[in-house]
């Protein structure tokens, strides 16, 4: 019998403990003398602290702060940075900044003493927007401009563009912050064990989690291990945020000497955690006299919040996709992170991608309809083919197959009929949109910083462990390795174990993060199953290993952010149809369809459902999801009753298609694609809203009472 291609779907190997109920999250364990914890938090933006009253403490109940860190120990949590504090100490920056834990035994008890501290400050004046932010507005309070980085990329000479152009054309491209809302909540939990410390965390980095709390008692990273508990949904949001939690736990658990078990309420989560960094982006293009584009300037600001979290990795991704699936002859990008006293922005799928992208894409719009074109006549001409340069003067490597993509959607779509016949202005409207998604670490990260390692452990009954810190949370991520090593060992699923992972246990594969676990973890178990498979029949019980080898030939250089940014990247196409009422300036979305290049599918109904997921929660960042925020009392929609995000009755189903472009250094030829199908969607969307309106949008979300301002 021939053997099936890898990307056949199975059975996930997840489904029926999930499906059952039978699975434990982190809200199901319980050890024996457990506390539980409440957060007390800043209850201002900005200000110093006078004075903490609290009520008295009955007996077994305690109250931790940064005084409770031992000698030798520092009060930082180690992010990219050290800027982010465990504890605040004489002053806060933003609403929900941690200032202290309660622990004790009864949660009820806890919430009522949590209500009876009082906190007296001495108020600063907040910055909250972008623009605050940049005008330092109440005085800087990072360096002596609110900025915690800021670079330019060139490529080619703009300010030769200038002149040589016949018109210049300017645009300012808006997005808001955007919630994770992963069904599982943030939770983690502390527990002395010996003369070392467990963590128990619904997280997606086990090994970040050790390393940016150990510092605080002073120890080495091998005294905290750190048990990845069954995750239900993270996107993004349990990067570096269970160390919010993890941090303050362990300060707790080396005074208490208990398990302490913090689970945040779904309101909770959504008044103090992070979110997608809003942005703004603006554009120069200079035209000659027949419309073609010479160059871009373009300016990209995020709002980083208080700390710096991961913010500058985040910012070089959405410098690096500034001008997205284009060949820009000339182009000029800088990239800032503000400072602001808001909550602190944080990784979110597409990592900094989705915002530059969905602005690339819709100053395309803008300018094809000041040209009286469609958009697509203007975008095609400026593809990126194999041997183009890329934004940071690196190149293309693979074939791009763009056009190939694009009859499929066009096709499925009807999309030259449509965009023919409905007129501008009718209410009917169909978009398009293009994109990419760089996969891996940027530049040089995967083999200076993340040195990722993979381990198999074969046992004496035959059975296949994979031993990494590369976690599931939903994504179908156990299901993928399990396939890759049964299909190079050539055994069936089955045989093959992956369990959560333990650092104190398994190889540091890197964080679950940027579209790299397959392309780049998978490819090195690929090679420790071939190393294993060498060795099959002469030992019943042995290990392999592996690590990242980079590919010859791909040179950057990370201080002048130069060279090839990324080795592939994964391509995708989408389009939406909308009609708009008339009356309520609601929009029916009739159709999604959307096209992808992501290599070679591992499991194709794993895919499938990625791309479904990942366009939807596009289109909810483009639609519905909108996110107020109050200058003195944080944000607004923080349950689930007025943060909307869509369901399955707020969309239709989607028809979806793959074009195969194997990758020659990921696994059976596999890219990344967990990030690369959100990033396209909402453009696609406001594209065909603009054109049932006749008019430019340039920010998102647009819910019905915006598109009734609009047309005002």
């Amino acid at each position: 019998m021939a053997k099936k291609p890898i990307g056949t779907p199975i059975r996930r190997t997840d489904a029926l403990a999930k499906a059952s109920g039978a699975e434990r999250y982190l809200s199901d364990i319980h050890f024996e003398g457990m506390l539980h914890a409440r957060m007390v938090r800043s209850g201002i933006p900005r200000g110093t602290i006078k004075n903490i009253s609290l009520p008295q403490l009955p007996e077994g109940y305690h109250f931790i702060t940064y005084k409770d860190i031992p000698e030798g120990g520092k009060n930082e949590l180690v992010m990219i940075k050290s800027d982010y504090r465990c504890f605040a100490e004489q002053d806060v920056r933003y609403v929900g900044e941690t200032i202290g834990l309660l622990v004790g035994p009864d949660r009820t008890v806890l919430a009522d003493l949590l209500e009876a501290v009082e906190i007296t400050y001495d108020e600063g004046e907040a910055a909250v927007t972008i623009e605050e932010g940049l005008a330092c507005k109440g005085g800087a309070f990072v360096g002596d401009n609110n900025l915690f980085c800021d670079f330019t990329i060139h490529k080619g000479e703009i300010d030769l563009v200038w002149e040589q152009a016949d018109r210049v054309v300017e645009d300012e491209i808006v997005t808001g912050w955007q919630e994770h809302v992963h069904l599982e909540t943030n939770a983690a939990l502390a527990m002395p064990d010996g003369d070392k410390f467990v963590i128990y965390a619904s997280a997606q980095c086990p090994f970040y989690v050790r390393k940016s709390i150990a510092g605080l008692l002073g120890r080495p990273y091998e005294d905290v291990i750190v048990r990845q508990t069954t995750t239900g949904g993270a996107f993004g949001g349990k990067e570096h945020f269970p160390d919010v939690l993890a941090g303050p736990l362990l300060v707790a658990a080396n005074i208490v000497k208990r398990p302490i078990q913090l689970i945040f309420d779904r309101h909770e989560d959504g008044a103090y955690s992070v979110k997608r960094h809003p942005s703004r982006t603006r554009f120069k293009t200079a035209l000659d006299k027949d419309g073609n584009i010479l160059g871009m300037d373009i300016d990209v600001v995020y709002n980083a919040g208080g700390y710096e979290s991961c913010s500058y990795v985040v910012l070089q991704r959405g410098v690096f996709h500034a001008t997205g699936v284009y060949n820009i002859p000339v182009s000029r990008v800088r990239g800032r992170a503000v400072a602001t006293n808001t909550f602190p922005s944080d990784a979110f799928r597409g990592f900094g991608a989705p915002q530059t992208l969905f602005a690339i894409e819709t100053h395309m719009c803008h300018l094809a309809r000041e040209m009286g074109l469609d958009p697509l006549v203007l975008k095609e001409r400026y593809f990126l083919k194999k041997g183009d340069p890329t934004v940071t003067n690196g190149h293309i490597f693979e074939q791009v197959v763009l056009p190939e993509m694009l009859d499929q959607v066009k096709k499925a779509s009807d999309y030259d009929r449509k965009a023919s016949s409905f007129k501008r202005g009718s209410g009917k409207g169909i978009g398009l949109a293009f994109y990419n998604h760089g996969g891996a670490f940027t530049g040089n990260g995967e083999q200076m910083i993340i040195k990722a390692k993979a381990r198999l452990h074969k046992r004496a009954d035959g059975m296949v462990e994979i031993l990494i810190g590369s976690t599931e949370m939903g994504q179908g991520l156990q299901t993928a390795f399990t396939k890759i090593v049964a299909d190079t060992l050539e055994i069936d699923p089955s045989k093959v174990l992956y369990p959560n992972p333990d650092t104190s246990q398994v190889a540091d594969s890197g964080p679950t993060v940027a579209s790299r676990s397959t392309m780049i973890v998978g490819k090195i178990l690929e090679r420790a199953a071939q190393k294993m498979k060498e060795h099959w029949s002469e030992q019943e019980d042995f290990f392999t290993e592996d690590e990242y080898q980079h590919p010859e030939g791909h040179p950057w250089n990370q201080n002048t952010f130069q060279g090839d940014a990324y080795i592939a990247y994964g391509w995708g196409i989408c389009a939406v149809e909308v009609e708009v009422d008339p009356l309520t300036r609601e929009v029916v979305t009739k159709g999604i369809w959307s096209s992808h290049d992501i290599g070679v599918p591992i499991d194709e109904l794993v895919v499938q459902g990625q791309i479904n997921g990942g366009i939807i929660q596009s289109l909810g960042y483009a639609a519905m999801e909108k996110l107020d925020f109050h200058p003195k009392k944080g944000f607004k929609q923080i349950g689930l009753s007025d943060y909307i995000i869509p369901t399955s009755m707020d969309f239709p189903g989607q028809s979806w298609a793959l074009v195969e472009n194997p990758y020659p250094y990921g696994p059976s030829g596999a890219k990344g694609m967990g990030e690369l199908v959100f990033n396209g969607a909402s453009a696609a969307f406001v594209d065909a809203v603009s054109r049932a309106i006749d008019l430019d949008i340039d920010s998102i979300p647009i819910p019905p009472e915006t598109i009734t301002e609009l047309m005002a």
